[in-house]
């Protein structure tokens, strides 16, 4: 075959392996996904994530984009988010400020490999703090040591200044920038303290950055300045050009219904345990099984599945609640009155409840927001419980009897408001029946009346058994006897 036959052949070789080039190329475009990231922190929102960072681990071609529009809230919810996005390589994930990331919002912007900043949004004041009787206070040292260690690690991570991102945690911290030359670098108060007279020479410049008294925050601009964020920008496309994926494909990632619910039904649960813990009780102390018992099953079930979607609860605490329902189920059928089985099974429900608020049994003496969490959800199921008995007992005592003033049907009118217990009447006798002594009056014993077994005294002799009595009279409650042939021979 001559040469000119085979160019053709040739030709569509090199074609085919081009077209395969480019078709591996198309395939390792990155995709962007864009994660909104908004509402308070709390343990909802972190199932969430996870949920959705978990789904791209594996997927070298997806970008993460984290959308941070939040207050912060609760740091157990936020360390647990911060774990999930540290699990992606830093290259993969961002974090775009939309409108601001405060608290434990802050820290979590902090955990992507690159920060981004809309125009006019503000990052930072990451002070941990709780609710007491006096307001809103900022907890101690041993919380702040804990974040502050946090705060480090994801500026090691990501080539911030670490006393910078501290000086965000903990008010009692003073921050300079040192300028050696060209060279210049950011200090607190105490190593500055700490330097040498001859090493403060040469610093030709120092201006203070963060006051003592005062929590690093900072707009879009400081952050740029003070080398947190990439860049200023006015919108996320614009951010997703400057960081090279400006004509990536862009995927917006939603909450799925689940997500959405738990999210919805979080501030509910206190009146769930209320409306579910008094329909229990209520159902305990009634005979049976009825409405009560059903709404008190759905509401409790409402606030454990909840606590299973957000992966609080998991294969202890159903364990814990099916024991705490068997122990109610013996306790309402099998068992009569309301004994240890109802006692022990309150205890374990509430044990349960406990502990599906909180994805530890026993607090960790390193994390201590852990045993302050434990207390306030002892404190909420607690609350919730008494809340429920009182709620309850009222229902029974004032909301009932008056049901039938507006539901409409037949009822008896009658009362036993006249009656008394002394009445011949209520016993059923009057003077002058007589029957047969059963027991030997002394002077109390039983007596048969009209073939009724009735408690009866006498005021003379003892009466044997089988001995014929005739009622004297009947007074304040008691039987008054005598024989009869006493009577007669009287």
């Amino acid at each position: 075959m001559l040469p000119e036959q085979k160019s053709p052949q040739i030709w569509a070789t090199v074609l085919f392996f081009v077209l395969i080039l480019y078709s591996a190329v198309q395939a390792v475009e990155p995709v962007v996904h864009i994660i909104p990231v908004s509402g308070t922190v709390e343990p909802g929102m972190a199932a969430y994530l996870k949920r959705v960072v978990s789904s791209f681990e594996k997927d070298d071609n997806a970008v993460l984009v984290f959308a941070m529009d939040t207050f912060g809230g609760r740091v157990d919810a936020a360390f647990d988010i911060v774990e999930t996005i540290c699990s992606v390589p830093k290259e993969r994930t961002i974090a775009y400020v939309e409108k601001r990331a405060i608290s434990a919002g802050a820290l979590i912007a902090l955990s992507a490999g690159t920060l981004v900043m809309k125009e006019n949004t503000l990052i930072g004041d990451c002070a941990p703090i709780i609710q007491t009787s006096e307001g809103i206070q900022e907890v101690g040292e041993k919380h702040q040591t804990v974040l502050r260690a946090q705060f480090r690690t994801l500026a090691k991570r990501n080539n911030y200044s670490e006393v910078l991102a501290e000086s965000m945690v903990s008010k009692s911290m003073e921050v300079y920038k040192i300028t050696r030359g060209e060279h210049s670098e950011y200090m607190d108060k105490t190593t500055w303290q700490e330097l040498s007279e001859k090493e403060k020479k040469k610093i030709t410049r120092k201006t203070t950055v963060v006051s003592e008294g005062e929590l690093l925050t900072m707009d879009d601009k400081e952050a740029v300045e003070l080398g947190f964020s990439r860049q200023s920008v006015e919108s996320l496309d614009q951010a997703l050009e400057v960081l090279g994926y400006g004509a990536a494909e862009k995927i917006e990632v939603s909450e799925n219904w689940s997500e959405t619910f738990v999210r919805w039904i979080q501030p509910l649960l206190p009146i769930l345990m209320i409306i579910g813990i008094g329909a229990v009780y209520t159902e305990v102390k009634a005979p049976g099984f009825g409405i009560p018992g059903i709404i008190g099953i759905i509401c409790l079930g409402l606030v454990f599945f909840n606590q299973y979607l957000v992966g609080l609860a998991d294969y202890t605490e159903i364990l814990v609640f099916v024991i705490g329902f068997l122990l109610l189920g013996m306790e309402m059928f099998v068992l009569p009155g309301f004994g240890i089985a109802g006692v022990t099974a309150i205890i374990v429900l509430a044990v349960g409840l406990v502990l599906s608020f909180q994805n530890f049994v026993l607090p960790d003496p390193s994390l201590p927001w852990q045993g302050e969490l434990m207390i306030k959800n002892l404190g909420l199921v607690l609350g919730s419980a008494l809340g429920a008995l009182l709620v309850s007992m009222s229902a029974v005592r004032f909301a009932l009897p008056r049901l039938s003033k507006v539901i409409n049907g037949p009822y008896l009118e009658a009362t036993l408001q006249d009656s008394r217990a002394e009445s011949s009447e209520a016993l059923g006798i009057c003077a002058g029946d007589e029957g047969v002594a059963l027991t030997t009056l002394r002077p109390s014993g039983k007596v048969s009346i009209k073939d009724r077994k009735i408690d009866a005294v006498t005021q003379g002799d003892f009466i044997d058994p089988g001995t014929s009595v005739r009622v004297a009279r009947v007074t304040a409650g008691h039987v008054i006897v005598e024989t009869i042939m006493e009577k007669r021979e009287k």
